[in-house]
């Protein structure tokens, strides 16, 4: 027990930065980047960059790993540890990201830290630094990533960020525990549509038809919908055909490591529809 807290009260310490201050984690033999993907909205014929997923790029030995396979690689003692520390490592290179007014979507897992009072001073301890980042929680949309969380549990964490002004958004919606009944107990923000879930859904003849409805619902729901995972122009068509007001995926633009020159051009809908027999499906990154 004792261990387990020196390594949450030390997260910090294991935070670095390179020559031009971008900020980096190390955890054992590895080094942790953040990488942003753009998150899009559409506006008439175009689509507008408005957000950021932050993301982490382990590195081992100056190669790049799988995410799934470094964070399968740590245990469960050091989860905490680690998630602070990518939490941490998003809102400290927030500014080197090149643009400015961008929301920033971080993920927040209430399985790992799972005693209620921690996770809640937590929360407190990452509001109060938000101006050492150039943030305001306006800018901020959580993630909650893991909906097997006790409801007690969920209310009381999503109630403290909103007490903050951080916004509240549902992840992997049509799988696991995030269901309609989840949505009507934490009222998210946004709801985020899984990407492999839409990818199959999409499939079928009538996609559209079906897909307007669960969008109507949601929305019904006083929440925006986000398409994640957006691989081929089929999924892009489907989304907007459903009203979406989000998007974001890999036939949009790809996770980009903090400090690289971000790209505030609006993509145009028009040009991303008419290449649907060129796109190789790729697997989106966690």
């Amino acid at each position: 027990m004792t261990g387990h807290t020196e390594r949450r009260r030390n997260a910090a310490e294991a935070i670095f930065a390179d020559e031009i201050g971008i900020q980096f984690g190390v955890y054992g033999e590895f080094r942790l980047w953040s990488a942003y993907q753009p998150i899009f909205a559409p506006q008439g014929r175009v689509l507008k960059p408005v957000a950021v997923e932050g993301l982490i790029e382990p590195r081992r030995v100056a190669q790049p790993v799988a995410p799934s396979v470094f964070f399968d690689s740590v245990p469960q003692a050091d989860r905490l540890f680690v998630e602070t520390m990518c939490r941490m490592l998003h809102l400290g290179n927030y500014r080197n990201i090149g643009a400015d007014g961008l929301t920033l979507f971080f993920n927040y897992n209430p399985m790992i830290n799972d005693h209620l009072g921690r996770a809640l001073a937590e929360i407190r301890l990452m509001t109060r630094h938000l101006g050492d980042f150039d943030l305001q929680p306006g800018l901020l949309v959580c993630e909650i990533t893991e909906q097997a969380a006790d409801d007690g549990v969920l209310i009381s964490l999503v109630h403290e960020m909103r007490r903050h002004g951080i916004r509240i958004a549902i992840d992997d919606f049509g799988t696991g525990h995030s269901t309609e009944q989840r949505i009507g107990l934490l009222a998210p923000d946004i709801v985020k549509i899984d990407g492999t879930w839409f990818a199959e859904f999409c499939r079928h003849a009538a996609a559209e038809r079906f897909f307007r409805p669960l969008v109507s619902m949601l929305h019904d729901r006083g929440a925006k919908v986000l398409v994640e995972g957006i691989e081929r122009a089929t999924h892009l068509r489907v989304a907007l055909d459903g009203g979406v007001d989000l998007l974001q995926g890999f036939h949009l633009a790809r996770p980009a490591l903090a400090g690289t020159i971000f790209n505030e051009e609006p993509l145009s809908i028009d040009a991303l529809l008419g290449t649907d027999n060129k796109v190789v499906p790729l697997h989106q990154r966690r």
